[in-house]
């Protein structure tokens, strides 16, 4: 029965290798380095954009921008909640979080290889007084998620910049 199971094994992972599955992988950006601007200091996004870029085997984060081949210029970086139902004695019932990132890609020398572009993002959750610390915890979380997934979406849109 040994032997069954281990052939059964063996062709499982066979066909699994054969199929063309890989991990999803950072994207291979075409510069070797980039300097982050524009964020305000200890900025979750840019912390995260840092860390994403740092998974990257081609490319990583500079201190100094002349040392970079590419400059992230940030225009709007923004955390903002707005109440979204409430009660009518004025209870909150829920909440949206959003947010927004604004940005531009360029060149040291001034070249525009992304023009300014929008990224804005949504969430809504629901809210009661009972358990604020509950929500506190679930609202830094879902903007965790938020980092995470505009981080993504920058990486993808700089792996699609080929020209420098």
């Amino acid at each position: 029965m040994t032997a069954l199971r281990r052939s059964f094994v063996l062709g499982a992972a066979a066909l699994v290798a054969g199929c063309g599955f890989q991990l999803r992988r950072a994207p291979e950006l075409s510069f070797k380095t980039v300097y982050l601007s524009g964020f305000k200091p200890h900025s979750p996004l840019a912390e995260e954009l840092r860390r994403q870029i740092a998974t990257s085997t081609t490319t990583r984060v500079v201190e100094v921008p002349t040392q970079a081949e590419v400059i992230f210029d940030t225009q709007t970086d923004k955390r903002d909640k707005g109440v979204v139902v409430s009660t009518t004695a004025g209870q909150v019932r829920e909440v949206q979080l959003r947010l927004h990132l604004q940005f531009r890609v360029k060149t040291l020398a001034g070249k525009e290889l992304i023009p300014s572009t929008a990224i804005a993002l949504t969430r809504d959750m629901t809210y009661n007084e009972r358990d604020a610390l509950g929500k506190e915890q679930e609202e830094e979380m879902l903007y965790r998620a938020m980092q995470s997934d505009i981080a993504n979406q920058v990486l993808r849109r700089l792996a699609a910049v080929k020209s420098l």
